[in-house]
Parts: C-alpha cells; sequence; structure tokens
C-alpha cells in the first residue's frame, strides 16, 4: 500500500509539473470569411453561389453543409452541391421562399460573407446498394452523393422529382444514365406516390430522401414495411397532429400571440414577426430554437406549450 501511494504521489507531482509547461489554450475561430465570386440562375426562383478567398478551404464529404451568415445578421443552412474534391471554393444553391433566401439572391459578386462549418447531419455510409431520392431544390445534398457513388463503382440510382423540370436545378450536371428517372409532376399530371419514388428499390439498399414533407412522407409510409437504412432530410416541420392551443408572450415587447391547436408556434410568429430566423424549410434543423425567459429555449417548429420568449 505505501507503494502505490508513493506511485501516486510521484504522478501527481509530474502532472503538476508537465501542466505549468503547457502553452495556454488558445479559442478556435471557426468563421471562414468568403467572397462571392458568382451568382447564377439554375432554376426558377434558384441560384447558386460560388464562395471563396483565395485559399484552400476546409475539406467536406456528401451531405455536409455550411452556416451562412448574411450581411443582416441572419444565419441559414445550406448543403454543399459542388465537387468535394475540390477545396478551391464552396457551392450553394438557394430557392427563394422567405427573408433570409431573398437577401441571398439580392448578393452581388464580390460581397463577402461569412460561413461557419462545414458540418455535415447527413452523411452518405456504407457501400451501397443507394437508392436517392430528391425533391425540387433537395438535389443539393443528394448530387454530390450521386458524384460519390459513380466515382467509386457504388450501385445507385437516383428518382429526382419537381413540379417541373423549369423549377429543378442541376438537371444538366446528373450523369446521362438509365439508373436516373427525372419525375417532374407537370409530365405526369400529380405528384409520385411513395411506390413509385421507390419503385425497383433493391433488397438492402439505404435509401437518402431529400425533399419537401409530403414527398418524405409518402417514402416514410411505403418503407415501414420494408426492411431498409432510410436516411431524411426535410424542408418543413413535421404536421400539427391533435395539437393544443396555446399562449407565447414576447418578454421585450409584452406582445402575446395565441397559437392554436392546428398551427406552430413558428407559422403564427412569422406572420407577427416576418424576420423570426428559421431554417426547417431549407433542409436544416436548428435555427429556430428561441431562448426562453428562464433560461431554456423553444424549437418554435416543433415545440409546443405556454411560454415566455425572450424576444
Amino acid at each position: 500500500m505505501s507503494t502505490l501511494v508513493g506511485v501516486v504521489g510521484v504522478y501527481r507531482r509530474l502532472s503538476q509539473f508537465s501542466g505549468k509547461r503547457r502553452p495556454p489554450v488558445r479559442t478556435v475561430d471557426r468563421n471562414l470569411s468568403l467572397v462571392v465570386e458568382t451568382i447564377r440562375p439554375e432554376a426558377d426562383d434558384v441560384v447558386s453561389l460560388r464562395l471563396a478567398n483565395g485559399t484552400a478551404l476546409p475539406g467536406w464529404r456528401p451531405g455536409a453543409h455550411i452556416d451562412l451568415v448574411l450581411p443582416s445578421g441572419l444565419v441559414r443552412q445550406y448543403s454543399l452541391c459542388g465537387d468535394a474534391g475540390d477545396r478551391s471554393h464552396y457551392r450553394i444553391a438557394v430557392r427563394k421562399i422567405g427573408t433570409a433566401s431573398a437577401e441571398v439572391h439580392a448578393l452581388a459578386p464580390g460581397t463577402r460573407v461569412t460561413v461557419r462549418g462545414p458540418r455535415t447531419a447527413f452523411p452518405l455510409v456504407g457501400r451501397g446498394p443507394f437508392h436517392f431520392v430528391a425533391g425540387g431544390i433537395g438535389i443539393t445534398p443528394i448530387l454530390p452523393m450521386v458524384r460519390t457513388c459513380v466515382a467509386a463503382g457504388a450501385d445507385w440510382r437516383l428518382v429526382y422529382t419537381g413540379r417541373s423540370r423549369a423549377s429543378m436545378p442541376f438537371l444538366g450536371e446528373l450523369p446521362a444514365d438509365d439508373r436516373v428517372w427525372i419525375r417532374p409532376d407537370t409530365e405526369y399530371g400529380v405528384p409520385a406516390s411513395g411506390a413509385e419514388l421507390l419503385d425497383g428499390l433493391p433488397a438492402g439498399a439505404a435509401v437518402y430522401c431529400c425533399g419537401p414533407v409530403p414527398m418524405i412522407t409518402g417514402v416514410r409510409v411505403d418503407l415501414a414495411l420494408t426492411p431498409a437504412a432510410v436516411h431524411f432530410e426535410r424542408f418543413a416541420p413535421p404536421p400539427v397532429v391533435d395539437g393544443e392551443p396555446f399562449r407565447l408572450t414576447l418578454r421585450r415587447s409584452g406582445q402575446v400571440i395565441e397559437v392554436p391547436g392546428d398551427r406552430t408556434a413558428l407559422d403564427v410568429l412569422r406572420a407577427a414577426r416576418p424576420a423570426t430566423p428559421y431554417s426547417c424549410r431549407q433542409g436544416f434543423c436548428g435555427t429556430c430554437a428561441v431562448p426562453t425567459a428562464d433560461g431554456g429555449s423553444m424549437r418554435i417548429c416543433v415545440d409546443r406549450g405556454t411560454t415566455v420568449l425572450d424576444l
């Protein structure tokens, strides 16, 4: 026992000595200052931006996204949709659907913006087979995945749907391959069902689905009886089912907002305060979290309950 005590004492003394020699921990700046090199139309109400700063940017993998801090201070997340092997720039694509996306569309080449990331919340994993389902702007994270599968010789297929061909970005960048099915609603008369979107699903395939809620819901329902690895990225919050009405109080202004049982706090807040930040309708979850007066937070797209918001 005395030997053990001696060893512990020596270890403690060495730890204290080595600790004094360690350099101070420095805060790592995760912000990237990038310039909008180009902005160009890709489809109806969709533009792509090329962001760079003349240096090699942090690497990323298919399914990654960045936080884009706009000149107004608004922050939104966008999937990287360029070539993951080219670190000279990042490319994103943005559909105009709200205040922040309209600001993106109004950016001019030469504008400096701040970018955080990249981060991967929708990773491509496994060796295949892969079955990709993209709806409209949902092609942005899927496009690099398809490129990766082509380069690796993996077994893959893609169903790409949208309102019309004019609304579907990057059609010209997809492989000229019979494994790609372009399925615009205008050419088929109705939106695709889950069964159509999963037609020909190989046994053991991993399904990657990105797009609007009705499309994802159709896929989820059809997959309920299918043993498959499923990965989703949605562009809207789940629908309210059997919701109870509640009240929000905005602490700073004193405004009281009634939220009915069939609507989300996000919908009602946006009607009262159009600049309320959110990103769930652009593919990611997180920026709609609003601080509450008790020091917590409320995800206003899905959380419900009478609350005082720090707004």
